[in-house]
């Protein structure tokens, strides 16, 4: 059955320079007429209300670019693009810009993962080493690198120690022979504590290759990207040709470039909209791209050390043991930001793609609030990636 979408489109509000300050008054709310088609209730357009009134407030005050989705209990309430794909172009971001996932790329290859231990290709217990042969590291399974706890070394501070031409192109494979040559030390022992690390979803992504003779990207695209009718999700290298590409920015607008990492795949490297993201959110926490029981197996904590913040497989998690589980990742890369959340309790979705590095993306404790009708107060919140 599909799911009933609800899209607060084109909301458009007459606050002045986009204040805060007093509740909204719903009857003052300017709606374009494909919303006035729709029939919505009182808190609904309180929701929307607020939730536009502080994006656009950040967006003008140049702390947030970038697109947003709230859905809640399956159905859309919030989509709308704030600022510039391209500044230099003047090109605005629309429901259709392309944003780099970075590490929310990392859901992606942790579902494939637990897809082929179901499909009995792999199993979470086995040895690295029984996939990738030559791997000169010990000790170290299937299930320490979805939980990152392989006690790895981060591929990325190696190759770029190790190689002088910064203009070469680097795949999976040329990562791995270098690290077979090389062998830099690990950070620490298999399994004794939680070390966030590109290079465990890196080997992941090989390991579904020589595990199924099959291309990652092949893999992604039949095994998630079809099942879930993502049109619109690309890898970096298929870029080419289309219009609707975001650029990537610093916080002071300066164009990040490309490296030589771009086309190491598996922790970063797909590029999606928001529309897209939350068909693939929507199908795994469903039960349609992995089983229940395998689902469950994912959101468990294995990372007890860290409290508040623990990590599954494939998925950060907060306030596990209390009435307010999040389940999350987030991302950085190339001046992109990212963000895809989702609270247990009553099935509250926001994705937040932006591209332009800002902490704001993070902080959706405020969003929760704008939500649950609560007041915006400010507060630290730290930004994991």
């Amino acid at each position: 059955m599909r799911k009933k979408i609800t899209l607060l489109l084109g909301i458009i509000i007459s606050f002045g320079i986009y204040s805060c300050g007093t509740e909204p008054d719903v009857a003052e709310l300017k709606i374009t007429e494909e919303i006035k088609k729709i029939e919505l209730t009182k808190a609904q357009k309180e929701t929307a209300y607020c939730l536009d009134t502080f994006f656009a407030r950040l967006a003008h005050n140049n702390e947030f670019n970038g697109n947003v989705l709230i859905a809640k209990h399956d159905t859309v309430i919030f989509k709308k693009s704030y600022g510039k794909s391209d500044f230099s172009s003047k090109a605005s971001l629309t429901d259709s810009s392309l944003f780099q996932l970075a590490s929310v790329s990392k859901t992606f290859t942790a579902c494939l993962t637990l897809q082929l231990v179901e499909q009995k290709k792999l199993d979470l217990e086995d040895d690295v080493r029984k996939y990738l042969h030559g791997f000169p590291y010990e000790g170290i399974t299937i299930k320490s690198l979805l939980s990152h706890r392989s006690g790895l070394f981060n591929y990325i501070y190696f190759c770029s120690d190790t190689i002088e031409d910064k203009t070469t192109k680097l795949n999976n494979e040329d990562v791995f022979r270098l690290v077979c040559c090389g062998k830099p030390a690990p950070y620490m022992k298999p399994g004794q504590q939680f070390n966030y690390n590109n290079t465990n979803y890196m080997l992941l992504a090989l390991i579904a290759e020589k595990a199924t003779g099959k291309g990652f990207k092949a893999l992604l695209k039949e095994n998630i990207f079809d099942k879930c009718k993502m049109i619109s999700t690309f890898f970096v290298d298929e870029l080419g040709g289309k219009n609707n590409v975001c650029k990537g920015y610093t916080f002071s607008l300066r164009e990040v470039e490309g490296d030589m990492f771009d086309h190491v795949w598996g922790d970063k490297g797909i590029y999606t909209t928001s529309g897209d993201l939350f068909l693939f959110e929507e199908a795994y926490f469903s039960g349609k791209l992995i089983s229940t029981k395998m689902m469950e197996q994912a959101l468990q904590p294995y990372s007890d050390e860290r409290k508040l913040n623990n990590y599954g497989f494939g998925w950060r998690m907060k306030n596990f043991n209390s009435d307010e589980k999040l389940i999350y990742h987030n991302g950085w890369w190339h001046g992109f930001r990212t963000a895809l959340q989702r609270r247990l309790k009553d099935g509250t979705v926001i994705i937040i793609l932006s591209n332009r590095l800002n902490k704001s993306v993070y902080h959706t404790w405020k969003i929760f609030n704008c939500i649950d009708g609560k007041v915006i107060e400010e507060k630290e919140e730290e930004g994991e990636e």
